[in-house]
């Protein structure tokens, strides 16, 4: 207030009359203005020294409030250009080789010898059918080779001698019956010439001495065959008899070696479908086997993951709560009608498996991006979906140990454990 009234109480006098007289009015007014309102410095001063003395003592004790300070563990921003995830495709664990065995030929089935989850090696018996008709047959085909091969050997000898010799007398005396057969004949010739007979009894002789004939023939041919001996065609046809009968004992040998059913590889029974007394067609399931040894994955794969895969390389599988490694031993040519994937075998060793099992095959794949790994106990919730995370600002004065803090939006691309890959405003060295 004294600053404002000051030029008014040292202003100089007036110069001349005139100008007195002329500015009397307004230094009149002036000095009247502030007269009326005289008591104005006298009523705020009482109003400032009090608001002084108020401010004083309210607050002059008041203790300083301190922020807050958290101890905190902190980590550098350090940016990736890429990152592995884990994919996983599942399978089902299968026996490398399963066969539903059966007898060839029906029957009725009187023996079994194993039994479910029972193990069995290559060429062990199993099962076996009835071989009674089959016995029988073989009976009858021993005695009808034993004929044959007699005659074979009645062929191979020849006529005997004592035979050759009978048909020598037979020959012998069929000419001399003919010879008198001729002697009557002409003398019915001449009697007939001369009227003492008929011309009947003439053609009775002449018929006997013409049978006569033939009956001669007949044993001279005869004769002449065994002189000869057997006719090679006899004795082929004969070996050729023998033959068919043995092939017959041996379809028989084939029969009984069909009723009794062989393990065809080393595996364990999974199945057993009949039991003693039943019988069975040919073809029929009696048993099954599951082949003992390492199991087969077979998963399927969209077709670019399958050109990724190189056969014979091992890759972890999933079997349960366990890992264990797989090799891959082919990808199939053709596409999965149903799923259109390509179908990878893998390997697998371990007793414990089971058939049957589900599995997964874990494959790694490397995906690009721009962002920070960071431990998902960083991030706090923020608006619209997105996530915070806290960084280190400036240092309190006086204070190097202590950081003001400022919060960045990220965005969480990827989560693998306990840490996260998020991208947003956070930055390099942050």
């Amino acid at each position: 207030m004294v600053a404002h009234l000051q030029p008014i109480l040292n202003a100089p006098p007036p110069p001349s009359a005139e100008a007195d007289t002329q500015g009397a009015v307004p230094a009149v007014r002036s000095r009247r203005r502030w007269r009326r309102f005289w008591w104005l410095p006298l009523a705020i001063a009482p109003l400032t020294l009090g608001g002084v003395y108020l401010w004083q003592t309210r607050f002059a004790d008041a203790p300083v409030v301190q922020a807050a300070v958290l101890t905190v563990n902190t980590l550098t921003a350090k940016r990736v250009s890429q990152y592995d995830i884990q994919r996983q495709y599942s399978g089902e664990l299968v026996a490398q080789r399963r066969s539903d065995l059966g007898f060839e030929r029906p029957g009725t089935v009187v023996s079994l010898w194993v039994d479910e989850g029972d193990r069995v090696v290559a060429g062990q018996p199993l099962a076996q059918l009835d071989l009674q008709s089959l016995d029988v047959q073989r009976q009858q085909l021993l005695a009808q080779r034993q004929e044959a091969q007699a005659q074979l050997q009645e062929l191979q000898a020849g006529p005997r001698v004592q035979n050759i010799a009978a048909a020598e007398a037979a020959v012998g005396d069929l000419q001399q019956q003919l010879a008198l057969a001729q002697l009557q004949r002409d003398r019915r010739a001449d009697l007939y010439d001369q009227g003492a007979i008929s011309r009947e009894e003439l053609d009775q002789q002449r018929f006997n001495t013409s049978a006569l004939e033939n009956r001669l023939a007949q044993a001279q041919s005869q004769l002449d065959e065994l002189r000869a001996g057997s006719r090679p065609e006899q004795i082929d046809a004969q070996l050729a008899r023998l033959a068919q009968i043995d092939a017959s004992l041996r379809q028989i040998a084939v029969d009984r070696s069909k009723s009794i059913l062989t393990a065809p590889f080393d595996g364990r029974i999974s199945a057993r479908a009949v039991d003693e007394g039943v019988v069975v067609s040919g073809g029929q399931t009696v048993l099954s086997l599951v082949e003992a040894g390492p199991l087969e994955a077979r998963v399927g794969l969209p077709p670019d993951i399958a050109d990724t895969l190189t056969p014979g390389t091992t890759y972890p599988v999933q079997v349960g709560n366990r890992t264990v490694t797989a090799t891959l031993t082919a990808l199939l040519p053709e596409l999965d009608s149903a799923s259109r994937t390509v179908t990878a075998t893998l390997t697998l060793s371990g007793a414990d498996l089971t058939v049957g099992e589900t599995i997964r095959l874990l494959l790694n794949e490397t995906q690009p991006t721009d962002g920070f790994w960071l431990p998902a106990t960083a991030l706090v919730p923020d608006d619209r979906g997105l996530w915070s995370v806290y960084v280190l600002g400036d240092t309190v004065p006086n204070t190097p140990q202590q950081f003001t803090v400022a919060r960045r939006q990220v965005e969480v691309l990827h989560t693998e454990g306990d840490r996260v890959l998020v991208r947003g405003t956070l930055q390099p060295g942050d």
